[in-house]
């Protein structure tokens, strides 16, 4: 892989990432775990699975961020 990652589709957009596992990736957009769903390839994922989600050229991910309100 380069310096300069690869490239998925993040929320329907090309977006270019260092991130090789979904957790990476999670991270790099610091975003707070437990406010996010996230769909790799239209499989939703349990957050125990991102770590052994692994990332390549032209993925599909889908992060929704979720908040509790009244």
């Amino acid at each position: 892989m380069s310096s300069a990652g690869i490239e998925i589709q993040l929320n329907g957009k090309p977006h270019q990432t260092s991130a090789s596992t979904i957790a990476e990736l999670a991270k790099e957009l610091s975003q707070a775990p437990q406010t996010l769903l996230i769909e790799h390839n239209q499989i939703a994922l349990h957050r125990s699975e991102w770590a052994g989600a692994s990332l390549s050229d032209n993925d599909r991910v889908e992060i929704l961020q979720v908040s509790a309100g009244g």
